[in-house]
């Protein structure tokens, strides 16, 4: 993409800006108004530090796997029941942090840092309460959890310390998010990033220590995992805090804004509750997919599980690129430019097809190698490359999908993109892949092929309900 895209020139705009020195801006955090300038250097400035945070985020249970796998396979059993139990939390979590996005965004975008942070308190507020309904009985009640999840009496036995940190620690997981969420909403994308480095950071270190008993630490085993990605995330939240309250640039609290709005808190629960439904409803849908494809063997349920982890870890780029389209939505629809933010959506969209094109293409010529990076079985390859080649085929669609979805969400509207995702994966999509794999005999092949048909079905019916306009009235 052009950084130097002519515009009409602003204060601290009037000069062109080299591509390596716009990323080093992005790094180090930019003091440009996303709602004037330059758009395609607005969407590389928030873009990058975006899809590193995407990035770190997902850091943690690979350092967490990593290390565990060394203690046997009921330790790794207990971090994959517990992560499938945690996968709400993530929901849940990411739903409260879309509200607040967007909510921050339009305040920043209204140039008033007032209401932007009361809205930030507010929505500190909500996670806390959050925190306290879901953390209390899951920690309490984690062993039981593991029972009903299927696990052994050893998993149980080994895992009960582990499921009790990291599930009744939730809490560190929802405000990371939604402190997180506050920082992108304000435009802060690079103080996210390098907050999740300093909970990295201490996670890397912490989880060999406390697993296996280095110098003074104790010998936690697998709880000791659990335990260093709690402090980790918990000193991250508190470097949140500290930095909320001492101020940025962009947006600070003081503590006239420490008190309760019931009307700002009423608005953001009823924007989290749509936008946790849309997740909910996308996860759940993954549910139904998988047990489509179980019923063709233990390989078909092992080639789809690597193919598409592959296909989620190498989009996280475009999550980056879709949570960038989201603030700038936010942030000039608050300005009163609602054409600039639909410019916004729209070369974002072309930037990720771009990107999710070219990925597409590689997959597709190169699935069987990619696949056996991951996985050897000879029973398991031919599957998983076949699904990565049938999942490519949808980029253009993902590609578009993504980022308009996201911008809806950024412009508050979070219950569109939920009825999207209804009827795009439960009504058409699972129907769609029973009666593929099962009547029509088309076998697992018939459930990756759904997946694809109802990806550039969402992208059709989002782009039409996205040039309707309605998203551009919204209020918040």
């Amino acid at each position: 993409m052009s950084v130097t895209e002519t515009s009409t020139p602003v204060p601290g705009e009037g000069r062109e800006h080299g591509l390596w020195s716009s990323v080093w801006e992005a790094l180090r955090g930019s003091h440009q108004d996303f709602t004037t300038g330059n758009l395609n250097r607005s969407i590389l400035l928030l873009a990058i530090p975006m899809v590193l945070e995407m990035v770190l985020e997902s850091l943690f249970a690979v350092v967490d796997v990593f290390w565990v796998g060394r203690l046997g396979a009921d330790a790794v059993a207990t971090v994959g029941i517990t992560e499938t139990l945690l996968s709400l939390v993530f929901a849940i979590g990411i739903g409260l942090a879309l509200s607040t996005t967007a909510m921050v965004a339009r305040r920043i975008g209204e140039k008033d840092p007032e209401d932007a942070a009361i809205s930030a308190v507010q929505a500190i507020v909500l996670g806390v309460m959050v925190s306290v309904v879901l953390g209390i009985p899951a920690g309490i009640f984690a062993p039981k959890l593991l029972q009903l999840m299927g696990a052994s009496p050893a998993i149980v036995a080994t895992g009960s310390g582990y499921a009790r940190i990291a599930l009744g620690g939730c809490g560190a997981i929802l405000m990371l998010f939604l402190n997180n969420a506050i920082f992108r909403g304000a435009g802060d994308a690079s103080i996210a990033m390098r907050l999740l480095w300093v909970s990295n950071i201490i996670n890397l270190v912490l989880d060999p220590c406390l697993i296996f008993g280095l110098g003074p630490f104790p010998h936690l085993g697998v709880t000791g995992a659990a335990a260093a990605t709690c402090i980790g995330r918990t000193i991250g939240v508190l470097v949140q805090f500290a930095l909320l309250l001492r101020g940025t640039e962009r947006i600070h609290v003081l503590r006239r804004h420490l008190r309760l709005n019931l009307e700002v808190l009423w608005r953001l629960l009823r924007l989290s509750f749509a936008g946790i439904l849309q997740f909910a409803i996308s996860n759940t849908s993954w549910i139904g997919l998988v047990r489509v494809v179980s019923l063709f063997g233990g390989a078909a349920v092992a080639g789809y599980t690597v193919a598409i982890r592959i296909v989620i870890f190498f989009i996280l780029p475009s999550w980056g690129l879709s949570n960038a389209a989201a603030t700038l939505v936010g942030q000039n629809l608050g300005a009163g430019r609602p054409d600039r933010a639909e410019q916004a959506v729209w070369r974002t969209g072309l930037y990720n097809l771009i990107f999710l094109g070219t990925l597409g293409i590689l997959f597709f010529v190169f699935a069987t190698p990619v696949v056996k990076l991951f996985v050897s079985d000879p029973a398991v390859v031919p599957i998983a490359a076949l699904a990565l080649r049938t999942f490519s085929c949808g980029n253009i669609g993902y590609a578009y999908v993504m980022v308009i979805l996201q911008a809806f969400n950024g412009a508050g509207d979070t219950m569109t993109p939920t009825i999207v995702n209804f009827f795009g994966f439960w009504v058409l999509m699972l129907p769609l892949a029973w009666l593929l794999a099962v009547p029509l005999h088309f076998g697992e092949q018939g459930a990756f092929l759904a997946f694809v048909f109802s990806q550039l079905v969402i992208a059709a019916a989002s782009v039409l309900l996205f040039r309707r306009g309605r998203w551009k009235r919204v209020r918040i």
